[in-house]
């Protein structure tokens, strides 16, 4: 290949995921390449600068991308940094693809093309396999977390997770190292699996394992007991989240989904996101979610449907209302159906009676906005009357 990257006396080699998802024929969003026979002077010769302080990873001067010495890592303390880092030009390939997660993910490919797979990744590729390389994967409980993302990632293309494996994750879920893992770093994972095809897997993974319950004992209560590996559980635990997949990509949506049954009308959201590090749009739309369930938005009157509308449709935010609605078919789809006309009408209600229409009555302030209110409420309500009298289903 004649833009392989070339670096003197060194071989470069593409690894990970980018293999992975190119056998996969899956996009490929971002390229990790392994250095062997290299060193930091070789790197900052070729122009390369130290992307890291703690690990021999350095960034390509035009493209940006990560370029690793080969490396291995030896456990030496508790916890996911308690690893000791050997890199230098006499560490091999296969020693650096030994020292990583998972199969699928230690695959390497030169600049000829030819795969190198002492692992037999592309075995477990093409069965559907996620399966650990060695007993050193239960040293970094940050793996639990990843291969629980992995499988929200491939578990549309039958990925499951092997036996072998399972039995380790259960070791690691009873394990104090979990307990290390920062809240930051927690939520990153389960974030990055929101936005995968298939997120309700994250959380299957680590409940199967008994991770859940150590991590997010609420989350686990309320999800019931595990089915146990492999199976499906009788009655779909992750319906509304599922549900939430098809209707929307945006991660607070699904999130929602998931977590807002946790909460109902009257829970403390401020604590549950600052506990698990989620960012103000995740907290604003369970917010917006137990007003509308508090206002009787449910119950479809006209003046709880026209306040719900009205505090979230915004010049500023349109997102706010759609990424409402979305969450809301997830979490009542029942009642939506019905509804997701209404709100329609609402809107329609909010835009066609303008304020300036009553400004022209010399009406000010407070009175302009109570009779604004009063007027758009009315429209609403004849246009509801209207769709019953024609007998037009409100879905």
């Amino acid at each position: 290949m004649s833009d392989w990257p070339q670096i003197d006396g060194a071989q470069v080699y593409l690894v990970g995921g980018a293999v992975r998802d190119q056998l996969l024929e899956l996009p490929v969003h971002e390229r990790d390449w392994v250095v062997v026979g290299g060193d930091e002077t070789r790197m900052l010769a070729a122009g390369f600068c130290r992307a890291d302080s703690e690990f021999p990873v350095f960034l390509h001067p035009d493209s940006g991308e990560e370029f690793a010495l080969a490396r291995t890592e030896t456990k030496t303390g508790a916890g996911y940094k308690g690893f000791a880092v050997q890199a230098g030009p006499d560490v091999t390939l296969e020693a650096d693809l030994r020292r990583r997660d998972l199969t699928i993910n230690a695959m390497a490919l030169d600049q000829q093309g030819r795969l190198i797979d002492p692992l037999h990744g592309r075995d477990d590729l093409e069965n559907g396999r996620l399966r650990h390389i060695s007993d050193a994967f239960i040293e970094d409980p940050v793996r639990l977390l990843r291969l629980a993302r992995f499988a929200a990632k491939l578990g549309r293309w039958g990925f499951r997770v092997a036996h072998s494996t399972h039995r380790l994750l259960q070791q690691m879920a009873a394990s104090d190292d979990l307990l290390s893992l920062k809240p930051e770093r927690i939520w990153r994972e389960m974030e990055k699996s929101l936005a995968e095809l298939q997120p309700w897997r994250f959380f299957e993974v680590l409940q199967r394992c008994g991770a859940l319950q150590r991590l997010l004992p609420e989350l686990d209560t309320a999800l019931g007991s595990p089915a146990g590996h492999a199976k499906q559980s009788e009655a779909d635990k992750f319906a509304a989240l599922k549900r939430a997949t098809g209707i929307s990509t945006e991660s607070h949506v699904r999130f929602a989904a998931l977590f807002y049954p946790l909460l109902g009308p009257g829970g403390d959201v401020q604590t549950l996101v600052r506990q698990l590090r989620a960012g103000r749009a995740y907290a604003d739309l369970l917010r917006q979610l137990q007003q509308a369930d508090r206002g009787g938005f449910l119950a479809a009157a006209p003046e709880a449907l026209l306040n719900t509308v009205s505090g979230l449709k915004s010049q500023q935010q349109p997102h706010r209302l759609a990424g409402f609605v979305a969450a809301a078919k997830a979490l009542w789809p029942g009642p939506m159906q019905r509804l997701a006309p209404q709100i329609e009408l609402a809107c329609r209600a909010l835009a066609e009676v303008d304020a300036r229409q009553l400004q022209a009555t010399g009406l000010q302030g407070a009175e302009l906005g109570q009779a604004l209110r009063q007027r758009r409420l009315q429209r609403l309500e004849q246009w509801l009357r209207d769709a019953d009298l024609n007998g037009e289903e409100s879905c």
